[in-house]
């Protein structure tokens, strides 16, 4: 019996691992390194603030997402403000969607992540420009540029995500952290209608710890919450791991 017992209690340890790791983890704090691989191939989003030179990558871990880590980007052009035409150097703002066939893993810039520029709001105000990346090599011309060390780790968990069932991944790019404090600071920029149409994703984002649903509508974009809690969800990489460990 006691060798019985001790086989459950090793079968046990990864699960309730990875429950401490839910309940203790917040928005807020990056996962630990020791659980990193765990959750590679579980759905994932992404948060770009220019002016505070940071990509966030969130994991879905349980309902909500929670940061995995925050990775500072090396350089970025063209100050704060969308993209609007080639050859303006400006890297972009707004909501975008990354799908397997964006994914660039022989890029002369190291690594590379298409980041769908220009969707359905950029095109309706006849925004052009192509081939706008996150990308390592740390030099950018409207690209998102990172360390290589960080592509590696952000290509890796975005392809694992895709591969694991994820449709594609959000990449919400904002000028600042969006809070009320920052607007207000940004109250006169020419871009305040720009940016007041983006805060409603950062808000809600703050408020549920899950990616917002963006439309475009009559050239706006619009934040609105999900028709139902039911719709089918990629499965956690971790749910299929853990019952493999010994």
């Amino acid at each position: 019996m006691r060798k019985i017992a001790l086989f459950i209690a090793m079968l046990l340890i990864p699960c309730v691992s990875f429950a401490g790791l839910l309940s203790s983890n917040h928005g807020a704090t990056p996962v630990s390194k020791e659980f990193k691989q765990q959750l590679m191939g579980s759905p994932v989003y992404i948060q770009i603030f220019k002016e505070e030179r940071t990509l966030d990558l969130f994991v879905k871990m349980g309902e909500s997402y929670q940061l995995l880590d925050s990775y500072k980007i090396c350089n970025y052009s063209g100050g704060l403000g969308p993209k609007q035409r080639q050859g303006d150097y400006k890297s972009p703002e707004g909501f975008y969607n990354v799908s397997r066939s964006q994914l660039k893993p022989d890029s002369r810039f190291y690594k590379a992540i298409n980041i769908g520029f220009p969707n359905a709001y950029d095109r309706a105000h006849g925004y052009e420009g192509k081939y706008l990346m996150i990308h390592g090599a740390c030099v950018s011309i409207g690209c998102y540029a990172m360390t290589n060390s960080g592509i590696d780790e952000i290509f890796q968990f975005v392809t694992g995500a895709l591969v694991f069932g994820q449709s594609s991944v959000q990449v919400s790019i904002y000028p600042f952290r969006m809070t009320d404090a920052n607007m207000e600071r940004h109250k006169y920029s020419y871009y305040k209608d720009f940016w007041a149409q983006l805060k409603p994703g950062y808000d809600y984002f703050e408020q549920t710890h899950k990616p917002p649903m963006v439309s475009v509508v009559d050239g706006r974009y619009v934040v609105s919450k999900p028709l139902s809690s039911d719709v089918v969800q990629p499965q956690l990489a971790s749910n299929y791991s853990l019952p493999k460990a010994k």
